[in-house]
């Protein structure tokens, strides 16, 4: 199992000042070393550029490998951002000749090729419990990096306060202009049913002949859900996944079970579908009080009402709470 080092590498690192020493009987041909036992070579170095310093972020082109050349992080390949980099806050070394330190040496444009105790990275650096089969007691790591850019504490304190900002106002836009957005979808649809006290609209399209479920039962739902603007961010049914663009191989597309008034799923859920009767087919209009709120969800952003198409498959009893040892534990 590889491991990610954007993940392991983000608490720590650190602009450190130390002296450098050469040394001529390095065991690795054209690396040198410094005092703390770190070996380096310089593939381009400007030794007038600034270092970073500790609290600064740093964006690094990297990868690295085991003793046995098997590369183990490349930030070119399966990256997640969709960049070529990685970055991290720089803070203290975590031992000496660490990768922290191989950081300190290096200045904007500059690339290295470090190497690197492998023990003291996975059981120091990354604390891993002991080290992974790939990684042989005693070996070393090899990294290659270059730094694109440097980024000072008080830039990124500046940029971070800066985006809260921006965020915060966002979300005071979208709560202010929900109510006149939900407004103008109800009279573009020509929904004309009335709200029930907590803003929930249930449409029926088609009604059901079954039982109504209560409170704690189970129940099985086909669902679709909406943004307003009709955008598909969720659904049931494997077709629609297809044609919106948002089917995932890796589940399954049948009702979703869940018991129902137990807080499960939103609020509005948990009314809208006590509302139906078994082989009901509707429309839940869910205002975000009742849906995601303020935080949103996923691809729902925040304070987004909502849209589902619903049908009540079934309705079957609460499963009967389990007893061990004679205690009663009830199910959630």
């Amino acid at each position: 199992m590889k491991i990610s080092f954007s993940n392991l590498m983000a608490a720590v690192a650190v602009g450190l000042v130390f002296t450098i020493a050469s040394c001529s009987n390095s065991p690795y041909p054209d690396y040198d070393a410094t005092e703390n036992g770190l070996y380096y070579q310089f593939f381009k170095q400007d030794e007038s550029a600034a270092k970073p310093q500790e609290g600064d972020i740093v964006r690094l082109v990297m990868s690295y490998k085991n003793s046995k050349d098997s590369v183990l992080f490349d930030s070119r390949v399966g990256n997640p951002s969709g960049n070529n980099y990685i970055e991290f806050p720089l803070q203290k070394s975590t031992f000496k000749g660490s990768f922290e330190e191989a950081l300190a040496m290096m200045g904007v444009g500059d690339s290295a090729s470090f190497i690197i105790s492998a023990d003291s990275v996975y059981l120091t650096t990354f604390k891993a419990p002991s080290l992974p089969p790939y990684i042989e007691k005693g070996s070393v790591l090899t990294f290659e990096a270059k730094l694109e850019k440097i980024t000072s504490k008080t830039e990124a304190e500046a940029e971070r306060n800066k985006q809260m900002e921006e965020q915060k106002a966002m979300m005071a836009k979208r709560q202010a202009e929900e109510g006149s957005i939900f407004a103008k979808y109800l009279a573009d649809n020509k929904i004309t049913a009335k709200p029930t006290a907590s803003g929930l609209y249930y449409i029926e399209s088609k009604k059901g002949n079954g039982k109504k479920p209560k409170a704690g039962e189970l129940v099985k739902v086909n669902y679709t859900g909406k943004l307003l603007d009709g955008t598909v961010f969720d659904t049931s049914d494997e077709a629609t996944a297809k044609s919106a663009g948002t089917y995932d191989e890796r589940r399954k597309y049948e009702p979703y079970e869940f018991p129902v008034g137990k807080a499960q799923v939103i609020p509005g859920w948990d009314e809208g579908i006590m509302l139906m009767s078994v082989g009901s087919k509707g429309q839940l209009v869910i205002p975000s009080s009742i849906g995601y709120g303020a935080q949103g969800g996923g691809p729902i952003p925040p304070f987004s009402p909502l849209v589902f198409d619903v049908e009540l498959v079934a309705v079957s009893a609460a499963p009967a709470p389990k007893v061990i040892q004679g205690e009663k534990v009830v199910n959630h």
